[in-house]
């Protein structure tokens, strides 16, 4: 996965879809990002879960399936995915990716120790990345290539295949309404 490509069509796609018509501050965009995160728990909490198979090449997720131009891709997306873990830890890697391109700030970086582990549950798991996040010793590049990195690490911990999610929700976004209907 090419964060750096990632960032720039997920700033494109939050462009054209209005997120970008105000000037935000840091502070508000990496606060979505934690809603997100919270989002996560939640839906943990409810153990709610993405009904997809492991193997996505042989099901009705096939590449063809998910493919834009399918007409039947936003129901899909929307009985099997929204509103789950995995599509929750996408939104907030796609809000971090964002925010890098609309701050132009370079992915190459990653974190070299995790803060997250087996050892952790899951709410400990993300109370870890949320305190981090707003550690003020770190830049902003530091602080998004760190969240990023932490979140890729919990996602495999949990066994989640988060760059295909990741691709999924960004074909979703193309395909949603002004603002995804909010007010920012």
């Amino acid at each position: 996965m090419e964060l750096n490509d990632l960032r720039d069509r997920a700033y494109r796609i939050a462009k054209e879809h209005g997120f970008h018509d105000e000037e935000w501050s840091d502070q508000h965009m990496l606060m979505l990002v934690i809603t997100e995160l919270c989002e996560a728990v939640e839906t943990d909490r409810k153990g709610r879960y993405a009904n997809v198979p492991a193997d996505k090449n042989h099901t009705i997720f096939s590449p063809c399936t998910f493919h834009a131009d399918n007409k039947y891709f936003f129901e899909l997306y929307k009985d099997n995915v929204a509103g789950t873990v995995e599509d929750e830890l996408a939104d907030a890697c796609i809000r971090l990716l964002d925010l890098a391109g609309y701050r132009n700030l370079n992915l190459n970086r990653f974190a070299l120790v995790n803060v997250v582990s087996r050892k952790k549950t899951f709410t400990e798991n993300v109370y870890a990345i949320v305190k981090d996040i707003t550690n003020y010793k770190y830049t902003l590049e530091e602080q998004v290539n760190y969240a990023i990195t932490q979140i890729l690490a919990m996602s495999k911990i949990l066994g989640i295949e988060l760059s295909w999610f990741i691709e999924k929700k960004m074909v979703f976004n193309e395909k949603r309404e002004y603002r995804h209907g909010k007010k920012y």
